[in-house]
């Protein structure tokens, strides 16, 4: 009886404690620009729109459950390219990204909803000129159960309710400002990510 209680124990033991596969997350790199882009425009006379040269982003998941993911981007205001370097001085000073005080423009997920077999809502903490305030990036994913592909998500911000109050000489500025990501992801390692089709 003594012997057979024995052998019983590791079967518990396998039965109630996580397996290595189970406690393992999926591990993504986002490739870095060119591969990968965030972009801006807004409505203007004259047309601005750019991209952000130094950036970092990261998609970190605690399991496999797409819910579990925290998506964190830096960038660095200075980086404004919009091909005029009169527009780029101008976006990078007080006015404006003010990069000198607060150089980074930063978003971090709270939370993803998965809304559709490969659109998620992902509702975060959205900084610049170090005013934070709660935006959410619409985000559609290519891809989806390979282990590599592309994110794409929008979102959009009123510029006046971050401190952006001025315009530029003799060109009418809209106050929204629209923002594009395209990420390119792979797993590198870990489980692959648990989807709702």
């Amino acid at each position: 009886m003594k012997m057979r209680h024995l052998t019983l124990m590791p079967l518990l033991a396998a039965a109630l404690l996580p397996s290595p596969a189970q406690a393992q997350a999926p591990v993504f790199a986002i490739s870095q620009p060119p591969q990968s882009t965030v972009k801006f425009s807004v409505k203007a006379s004259v047309a601005i729109e750019g991209t952000f040269d130094k950036w970092d982003a990261t998609l970190t998941f605690a399991s496999p459950d797409v819910t579990t993911g925290v998506l964190d981007i830096k960038i660095q205001a200075a980086s404004v390219n919009t091909g005029s370097g009169m527009k780029n001085d101008k976006l990078k000073g007080k006015d404006f990204f003010d990069s000198e005080h607060d150089p980074l423009i930063t978003f971090k997920s709270t939370k993803i909803t998965q809304t559709g077999p490969n659109t998620f809502e992902v509702p975060g903490t959205f900084t610049i000129r170090g005013v934070s305030k709660p935006e959410t990036l619409t985000l559609t994913v290519s891809g989806v159960g390979t282990g590599s592909g592309t994110i794409k998500g929008t979102m959009a911000f009123d510029r006046k309710e971050f401190g952006m109050n001025s315009g530029i000489p003799f060109i009418k500025i809209a106050d929204r400002v629209e923002v594009d990501i395209s990420l390119v992801g792979k797993r590198t390692s870990g489980p692959p990510l648990t989807i709702k089709q």
